[in-house]
């Protein structure tokens, strides 16, 4: 049997690819977004569509947005979390945070966030010694964080709250209940592997250290506080009728937010919605599609203007004030030739007669 995978992985490999599969899978996303938001939205009323966003109370706005906040903000632990697990100790927090928020604030709304957040990245970090094998370290650190993050998330609302995920999965319950404890198992046993011991991925310089048991529950917990402010932000924009749960709607929501990002659609725009619009049939679309706008402009657009606002910021202070002189790693000497070694040899050796004199 595993035989046959790796033979039918190796096919897929030399054949097809691995990369038109996935542009393949993206293409399909989107073009199933494409008819169910036209089937969708043909009828809609854009009247009622602009009376419910005058109608959305200020104060769940405002909550909402601070929410958003907190979830950029948790969002600034993923990068200096990487920064850590890599051993990239002397670069402090605030250029994290700012390598954070721009990255992602950049590439939610770009699309294909492991290049566009990964070259954010670089002209930031690029400045502190690192090069682009470190940024790319940080890149998959970051995202396992999301995505044991979201496997958390889903596991658990799914297995409480099964059919919060069967408009999406088009499957029954007790199958969504056994693909939920499906993948706490798995998670379970990564969880497990990284706490028996010491564990490491890649080679050469590519290799990356994983963050072991106890280090492994912390970025569990970035990645689920990361994703609980969001679903409380689009939480406080749901219509008021009829009533759902809180789990329920965090359950929908990450699914969304998967498959938007597995369209690599700029901002999962059409895939997200589309995906909301079905799971959320039995609400009003006209009041369900104003909480869905004002949700992308609190946590892509208002983020993303500022996000540019801090870059351009930057390089401009950088071209005026000059290169700042920041802390670098300390690398070891090397020499590659005698005549590169012999001040330090004769500082050795005067070191040696002082203390024969002595």
């Amino acid at each position: 049997m595993l035989n046959s995978l790796r033979a039918a992985a190796r096919f897929f490999q030399k054949y097809i690819g691995w990369n038109r599969i996935g542009v393949l899978i993206s293409l399909a996303i989107i073009g199933t977004a494409a008819v169910v938001l036209f089937n969708m939205l043909r009828d809609i009323n854009y009247d009622e569509v602009v009376r419910a966003l005058h109608a959305t109370s200020p104060a769940h706005i405002a909550i909402a947005a601070v929410f958003v906040a907190g979830g950029y903000f948790t969002l600034t632990f993923y990068d200096l979390f990487a920064l850590r697990t890599i051993g990239r100790t002397h670069v402090p927090y605030r250029i994290a945070a700012l390598a954070g928020f721009t990255s992602y604030s950049v590439g939610h709304n770009v699309g294909a966030t492991v290049f566009t957040g990964g070259a954010v990245r670089y002209r930031i970090y690029s400045g502190y010694g690192l090069d682009a094998i470190d940024v790319a370290k940080i890149c998959f650190v970051a995202g396992l964080t999301f995505w044991l993050g979201n496997a958390t998330v889903l596991g658990l609302g799914i297995a409480t709250t099964p059919h919060a995920a069967s408009p999406i999965t088009l499957l029954p319950d007790w199958i969504n209940r056994i693909i939920a404890f499906g993948i706490l198992a798995v998670l379970g046993c990564y969880v497990g592997w990284v706490w028996s011991a010491k564990r490491e991925i890649g080679k050469g310089g590519w290799k990356v250290v994983l963050p072991n048991g106890p280090l492994t529950l912390l970025q569990i917990g970035i990645g689920i506080l990361d994703l609980g402010c969001c679903a409380i932000a689009m939480y406080m924009l749901m219509p008021a009728e009829p009533h759902i749960g809180f789990i329920t709607l965090a359950v929908v929501f990450v699914s969304a937010t998967l498959l938007g990002f597995a369209s690599h659609a700029p901002g999962g725009l059409g895939v997200f919605d589309a995906a909301m619009l079905v799971a959320l049939w039995e609400f009003n679309k006209e009041e369900l599609l104003a909480g869905l706008l004002i949700f992308r402009v609190l946590y892509y657009l208002v983020p993303f203007a500022l996000a540019l606002l801090l870059l351009g910021a930057r390089e401009i202070w950088l071209n005026t004030r000059g290169a700042e002189k920041l802390p670098q790693p300390h690398p070891k000497p090397e020499f590659t030739t005698v005549e590169a070694a012999a001040p330090l040899r004769s500082e050795l050796e005067a070191e040696n007669e002082k203390t024969n004199v002595g």
